[in-house]
C-alpha cells in the first residue's frame, strides 16, 4: 500500500476528442412505430441530448468545478482508489465517507460536499461539520483500471475501512451511501462496526435479508405504498441487473465502443429511478447527465463498473457473523419514496441498531443528487445525536 498522491482530475484530450467524434457520427437505429419511452430511450430525445452534448457541454467547465476540491489516488490491495477530500471547517469535524452507486459517480455528491464540510457557509451549525471523503468505487471512473477479479461489497467495505483507518488515520468514521454505496455502508456497519461512529443510508438494505421472502405481516398498514413502489420499479431494474449479473463482459463491448450506448443505458435508469413525472430533466440537468456518461466512457470504466453485480449477486452475501442486530453500528435510514426497493420498518428495526429513521416527502434513488438539502439535513441530524 502506497501513500496517497494528490492528483488533478482531467480527461485525456484524445479520448475526449474521440468521444465527440463518435457522437457526431452515431449510427442511429430506425424508429418503429411510436417514438416513446415505452420501448426504451426515444430516438428524438436521444438525438436532442447528443446535440447538446456535442455543441454546449464543455468538459473544461465541469473539470474546473471538480478541481475546486482536492483529489487523491492510492492503491490498496492492488486496487487503485481515487477519492475527493473536503476538509471540515467546523470546530470538531467528524470524518465521513460518502459512497456512490451505479450508474452514479463520485460527482453525484457535488451538492452535499460543501454543506457537509462547511455548514456555517450554508447557514448551518458549524458543529455539524464533517471531513468529507468521496471515493470512486473500485473499477468506477478514476478508481481504474480494475485488474483484480472478485471485488464485491465485502471487499469494498474492507478497502474503505483500510482507507479511513490505516491510510487516513481516523480511529472511527461516519459512513453514508446510496445504491451500491448503501450496500457497502451496510456491510461496514455489519463487519466493521467498531470502526464506525454510525452508518447512514438512503436505501434500505440489510446484509443477508431478502426482501422478496418477507412475510406479509412484516409490512405495517401505512407501508403498503412501499410494496406498490417496489412492484412498479421492478421492470425498470430487472433488465440491467440480469444483464450485469450474467453477461457484464458481453454488454461491455457495445457500451465501451459507443458513448451513445453508454449514455442511453445510464440515462434510462436516471429517468426511471428518480422522482419525476417522466422528464428526467426535472431531476438532473443536461450538463450533469452528459458529465456522468462522459466520465464512464472517457475513463474506459463502464465495463468494469458492471462487474460488481456479477461479483456480489452470484453468491449469497458473505456475512461476517449471524448475530443480531446484523448491523451493529448505530444506523440511520432515510427513505426516499421513489427509490426502487424498500424494506418494512419492522425488519429494519429487528436487524439493525436503528437510531434514526426518516420517510422523506419526495426524492428517488439518487438521493444526494436529486434532493441534496434533504439528504444533507438528514445526515447531519443522525450524526448530531452521536456526538
Amino acid at each position: 500500500m502506497d501513500e496517497p498522491k494528490q492528483i488533478e482530475i482531467d480527461i485525456n484530450p484524445q479520448l475526449l476528442e474521440g468521444m465527440l467524434l463518435r457522437l457526431e457520427n452515431t449510427k442511429w437505429p430506425p424508429t418503429i412505430g411510436e417514438d416513446s419511452w415505452d420501448y426504451g430511450v426515444p430516438k428524438q430525445w436521444m438525438q436532442d441530448m447528443v446535440n447538446y452534448w456535442t455543441t454546449e457541454w464543455k468538459w473544461e467547465n465541469v473539470a474546473a468545478q471538480i478541481n475546486e476540491w482536492k483529489h487523491f489516488s492510492v492503491t490498496i490491495d492492488q486496487v487503485p482508489i481515487h477519492y475527493l477530500h473536503a476538509p471540515g471547517k467546523g470546530p470538531n469535524p467528524k470524518p465521513l465517507v460518502l459512497t456512490h452507486g451505479w450508474p452514479w459517480t463520485f460527482w453525484d455528491f457535488k451538492d452535499v460536499i460543501g454543506p457537509l464540510s462547511d455548514p456555517e457557509k450554508y447557514g448551518g451549525d458549524p458543529m455539524d461539520s464533517f471531513d468529507v471523503y468521496v471515493p470512486s468505487l473500485p473499477g468506477f471512473i478514476f478508481s481504474s483500471p480494475l485488474t483484480k477479479a472478485g471485488v464485491d461489497v465485502r471487499e469494498i467495505a474492507k478497502l474503505w475501512n483500510t482507507l479511513m483507518t490505516e491510510v487516513l488515520g481516523h480511529k472511527k468514521f461516519c459512513a453514508h451511501g446510496g445504491d451500491w454505496g448503501a450496500l457497502v455502508t451496510a456491510h461496514l456497519a455489519h463487519e466493521f462496526a467498531d470502526s464506525l461512529i454510525g452508518a447512514h443510508m438512503s436505501l434500505s438494505v440489510i446484509p443477508g435479508v431478502d426482501r422478496r421472502s418477507l412475510p406479509p405481516e412484516s409490512w405495517a398498514d401505512d407501508e403498503k405504498w412501499k410494496i406498490e413502489r417496489s412492484k412498479e420499479a421492478e421492470d425498470t431494474i430487472r433488465s440491467h441487473i440480469t444483464t450485469h449479473l450474467l453477461d457484464p463482459q458481453t454488454l461491455a463491448f457495445g457500451l465501451a465502443d459507443s458513448p451513445v450506448a453508454t449514455a442511453a443505458w445510464i440515462w434510462e435508469r436516471r429517468r426511471n429511478w428518480s422522482d419525476n413525472t417522466g422528464d428526467v430533466e426535472q431531476s438532473f440537468t443536461r450538463e450533469h447527465l452528459c458529465t456522468t456518461a462522459s466520465l464512464y466512457w472517457c475513463t474506459e470504466s463502464i465495463g468494469s463498473s458492471l462487474r460488481l453485480y456479477h461479483e456480489h449477486f452470484k453468491k449469497p452475501w458473505p456475512l461476517a457473523h449471524n448475530r443480531l442486530p446484523r448491523l451493529e453500528a448505530p444506523t440511520g435510514i432515510a427513505v426516499f419514496p421513489k427509490d426502487v426497493v424498500h424494506l418494512p420498518h419492522s425488519i429494519i428495526k429487528e436487524y439493525t441498531n436503528l437510531q434514526h429513521y426518516t420517510v422523506m416527502p419526495e426524492g428517488g434513488h439518487f438521493a444526494a443528487a436529486e434532493k441534496p438539502e434533504l439528504a444533507t439535513q438528514d445526515i447531519q441530524k443522525f450524526f448530531r445525536a452521536l456526538r
